[in-house]
């Protein structure tokens, strides 16, 4: 069996690989940080790793990324990589925003797409979308983040009801975790109100999950009980719950 993951230098994506090796699966790792998945890839002694450095941040680096892989048969497609900002949306950098969209969305969208077809022809696989709890709920003062995770939370939804509908041996799954202590809040420049699960835990969930071909996958008791009561509270005190949340997390 083997894997792709991307955003495998750090974090979730590298506690992936981690898990998928102890369970004997080759892995392609792909990460701008070279220095990084090389590092991991020493580690991983007991299963063939193959590290491709690139940026999926750019549409033509993912299809450069497709075209050097199609040919080997890859199981299962990791969407990990992304990032976030913390800010006002009057404030924030646009620049930066734009960048977390092509992170964020269009690589998810574009290697789902085309991995996708290739699974579906021969009526197997497993895709693993990487969004977040966010998903789920309006994101003052995390704008672009938050919106971002709410399109691959609801593309995913689509797909699986699609490949369910034609009877499909393919399944996709979509891990929306809450906080998980990794590098995202550093390069977000957020600290989170509260305790983050460890990413360790967070990625043998969304592995085990997966293989399993549950279609969301919350880590923790805590967060699923969240997520339940907020269908509950109108739009309006979620919005108000959410930017105070928010701004907690900045100021800390």
């Amino acid at each position: 069996m083997k894997a792709l993951i991307t955003g495998a230098s750090s974090g979730i994506g590298r506690d992936m690989a981690r898990y998928l090796a102890s369970m004997g699966w080759d892995l392609i790792l792909v990460a701008r940080r070279e220095d990084r998945i090389k590092e991991l890839k020493e580690e991983l002694e007991n299963v063939d790793v193959r590290c491709i450095t690139t940026d999926v941040g750019r549409a033509e680096d993912c299809m450069a990324l497709y075209e050097m892989v199609k040919d080997e048969k890859i199981d299962m497609l990791v969407n990990n990589a992304g990032f976030g900002l913390a800010g006002e949306f009057t404030k924030t950098d646009l620049d930066t925003e734009l960048n977390m969209i092509d992170v964020n969305i269009r690589a998810v969208h574009i290697l789902t797409k085309l991995f996708v077809r290739d699974f579906v022809k021969r009526d197997s696989g497993y895709i693993l979308n990487v969004a977040s709890s966010a998903g789920f709920m309006p994101g003052p003062l995390l704008s672009t983040y938050y919106a971002s995770k709410n399109y691959v939370l609801r593309l995913s939804e689509a797909i699986y009801e699609e490949l369910r509908h034609k009877g499909s041996r393919v399944k996709i799954s979509v891990l929306c975790p809450g906080p998980v202590n990794t590098e995202f809040n550093q390069v977000a420049k957020v600290k989170f109100a509260v305790d983050g699960i460890s990413s360790e835990l967070c990625a043998k969930t969304a592995i085990d999950g997966a293989l399993r071909g549950k279609l969301i996958i919350i880590p923790g008791a805590m967060m699923k009980a969240g997520l339940f009561f907020r269908r509950f509270a109108p739009e309006k005190l979620l919005l108000k719950l959410a930017y105070n949340f928010q701004r907690r997390k900045n100021e800390r």
